[in-house]
């Protein structure tokens, strides 16, 4: 199976090219976008500039200082020199060239300071100037103003503030300083929690920080994910037309052709991301012992379970960061005051987690050398520890005038080709048959795009005449664009299908088959057809088991048309069995094999294992010896992939559940499922209470199970992927 490879960054690339201006359709017939093409043309400039950016540029060294604290809400008049100075050196012979630190909880998070403005601002000046006073004391200054600090922005959302100092010498080369803040809190965008963020540039290299404060709670491992991606997909800056053009002209811009004067978070040379993350200790860990561990220094197991690395593993969130190795103790959470971690009686006991972290993203990963990576023991007001890293970053500093020589070299070799006649391309095949596709699966086919003629040729997908996107929704295109010169290496445009839960669901009911014609525009030139085709190989994953029901032989054998069905078997069976036979077959094969496996449920099964053991319930094919774990996770997956959760939202409680009414609430939960629901609800929970049974084995708990029941039979793929959208 062919599948795109990751970058440690999203390129623009991959999203559709938008214009403001319509396209136009010229007197002989062709259909031109100036606009379009301008982006284009801007586009292919800067990569051949960044290409050769060596050849204009210098490097040099700057000392780049990171720090973050949660402050708890504290305003205590605490020294800040061990946490903002500790890495200059016993003499401050090695001050950072540049200071940035973020805080959160600087006000509580209370309902009126999330919803009105009125401590936020005083507090944030109060935080910079304590600051600035402790970067520039005379004992690190000596009365140099060279070695003195310079305030450049700083940007407050409720509790969150980012503020940032560069030294006097090198004030001069900084420039197109901006600031946003995203909330994403409350409502999804209220700042409670969110991003508060910069950029500006450092002599010739862009460099953006983002300080966040994500979602709390040991468990909320996809709600902290879902605000990573929420506060680097919002975070925007509007730099201005002058700032777009020279970054472009000296190479410093991942990618820009969004014909605005904005840019993104990875539209930047380096990118820093600061705050109390929240990431904690896997749940799968017990809070003692991740205190024991965390008192004796052994880092090892707690490593391994922090969730922050196990996210960034399955590329969940933080995708292309790096992060220094995490050799200090948790820094949260902490009995204010003192260096205990908080374990008073009257207090809830939180496990340690390392929350408070610093990662950095480069275009260049030998760009970034990290020097140190702590936390500070003061101040300790706060139930967090500050944390703090000093890193060397190299530096672009152009030759302006080596710059424009290679500039003009390009803009020659372009006006070349522009002045001749029209484009001409060949692509090696209009028609991709992608052949059966399973669920869960990506399949990716390239089409090589030649340029057959004497002129450049640049070309984009565009959407068919009254829709808006460039393909059907199971299809993903990269790029979407892009531009050749005569002799150029031909490029590829792959086209990628992903059969999700939702796909499923759609070829299930008959409302989705997977043909596409996709248009490919040559500028100045014609369009290409190209015609999609691929075949489903149907899947119990994705269907509903009111139909999984009717059918005694294997699903992959039932025809998706819903005619041909309806030939094949009774609309209206009456040997329709209990429960789907997938199911049954699958808890059969946990009941003799695993029941007493230790960690049941608990440990992920092996992918491959777990792909086959779908493929045998699909196709009726004997289960194999697989591993126990790999049965349960199939399990798991198939119950709450099911295209209608086990539980309607019709049947939640409306109101509070206690003693007294439990028994009454559950006697009319089981009257009003459906019967299929019904016998599916009862076969799932007899089976989880045999588990139980043999908890002394396999080390289960009921309130384990009981999650489970909530995340596979009530919550159910519908809902996660409603919420994750």
């Amino acid at each position: 199976m062919a599948t795109p490879t990751t970058d440690r960054r999203s390129s623009l690339e991959d999203t559709m090219l938008t214009t403001r201006t319509p396209d136009e359709e010229t007197e002989d017939g062709r259909i031109r976008n100036r606009e379009a093409a301008t982006k284009i043309r801007d586009a292919w400039i800067y990569k051949q500039i960044r290409a050769r950016q060596d050849e204009f540029t210098q490097y040099r060294t700057a000392r780049f200082f990171l720090g973050t604290w949660n402050v708890n809400a504290k305003g205590k008049e605490e020294s800040l020199d061990e946490f903002l100075t500790k890495d200059w050196g016993p003499n401050q012979e090695y001050p950072p060239d540049i200071v940035c630190v973020g805080l959160q909880e600087m006000v509580d998070l209370n309902a009126v300071n999330v919803t009105v403005e009125t401590k936020s601002q005083q507090r944030s000046q109060f935080w910079v100037e304590r600051i600035r006073s402790t970067l520039n004391q005379p004992k690190y200054t000596r009365n140099d103003p060279s070695r003195g600090y310079t305030f450049l922005t700083q940007r407050y959302l409720v509790g969150l503030l980012i503020c940032v100092f560069v030294r006097n010498p090198h004030k001069a080369r900084v420039k197109y300083v901006q600031s946003d803040s995203v909330g994403v809190g409350v409502m999804g965008m209220l700042g409670n929690k969110g991003g508060v963020s910069l950029r500006l540039q450092f002599y010739d290299s862009t460099l953006c920080v983002i300080c966040a404060h994500l979602a709390a709670h040991r468990e909320n491992v996809a709600g902290r994910n879902a605000d990573f991606w929420n506060v680097y997909a919002k975070t925007s800056f509007d730099i201005g037309e002058e700032a777009i053009r020279e970054v472009i002209r000296s190479g410093s811009l991942s990618q820009w052709a969004t014909g605005s004067s904005s840019v993104g978070v990875q539209d930047h040379d380096l990118v820093f991301w600061i705050g109390d993350l929240n990431y904690r200790i896997d749940e799968s860990m017990p809070t003692d012992k991740v205190l024991e561990l965390s008192e004796k220094d052994d880092f090892d197991e707690l490593r391994s379970l922090d969730q922050l690395n196990n996210e960034r593993a399955k590329g969940h969130a933080f995708t292309g960061f790096d992060e220094g190795r995490l050799n200090f103790r948790p820094t949260y959470k902490y009995q204010p005051g003192t260096d205990v971690y908080e374990q008073r009686p009257d207090k809830k006991l939180r496990a340690p987690a390392w929350c408070d972290r610093i990662l950095w993203m480069a275009q260049e990963p030998n760009h970034v050398q990290q020097l140190s990576y702590d936390r500070s023991e003061t101040p300790n007001c706060s139930d967090h520890k500050p944390v703090y890293s000093t890193l060397n970053i190299t530096i672009k500093d152009v030759v302006p005038a080596k710059r424009e020589a290679v500039y003009d070299q390009v803009m020659k070799l372009l006006d070349k080709f522009e002045n001749q006649t029209l484009p001409m391309v060949g692509l090696d095949r209009i028609s991709l048959d992608f052949g059966q596709i399973r669920y869960g699966e990506t399949v990716t086919l390239p089409i090589q795009i030649t340029n057959t003629g004497k002129v450049v040729a640049q070309y984009r997908l565009v959407p068919k005449l009254d829709e808006n996107a460039l393909c059907k929704s199971w299809m993903k295109v990269s790029p979407t664009y892009g531009m050749l010169i005569p002799g150029e290496t031909p490029a590829n445009i792959n086209f990628s299908i992903t059969i999700n839960n939702n796909t499923a669901n759609m070829l299930n009911t008959g409302r989705e088959v997977l043909d596409d014609i996709l248009i490919l525009r040559l500028e100045n030139g014609r369009d290409y057809y190209i015609t999609i085709k691929a075949k489903y190989a149907r899947s119990c994953f994705g269907m509903s088991v009111d139909e999984l029901v009717l059918y005694s032989e294997p699903i992959r054998n039932v025809p998706l048309d819903p005619i041909q069905r309806a030939e094949k078997y009774d609309p209206n069976p009456t040997s329709a069995l209990c429960v789907p036979k997938e199911l049954w077959r699958i808890v059969d094969a946990l009941y003799e094999r695993g029941v007493d496996e230790k960690d049941l449920f608990l440990m992920p099964g092996i992918a491959k294992e777990v792909k086959h053991i779908r493929e045998c319930l699909d196709t009726g094919a004997p289960l194999a010896n697989y591993h126990v774990h790999s049965l349960a996770e199939a399990m798991l997956s198939f119950l709450s992939n099911l295209s209608t959760p086990i539980v309607p939202p019709t049947l939640f409680p409306t109101l509070e559940i206690d003693s007294q009414n439990i028994q009454s609430f559950a006697r009319k939960f089981l009257e009003e499922l459906p019967p299929i629901h019904y016998n599916t609800f009862v076969y799932v929970m007899s089976f989880f209470r045999e588990a139980l049974v043999h908890k002394e084995q396999n080390k289960l708990a009921a309130t384990r199970l009981a999650r489970i029941c909530v995340d596979t039979m009530v919550v159910g793929s519908s809902t996660t992927q409603s919420d994750s959208s």
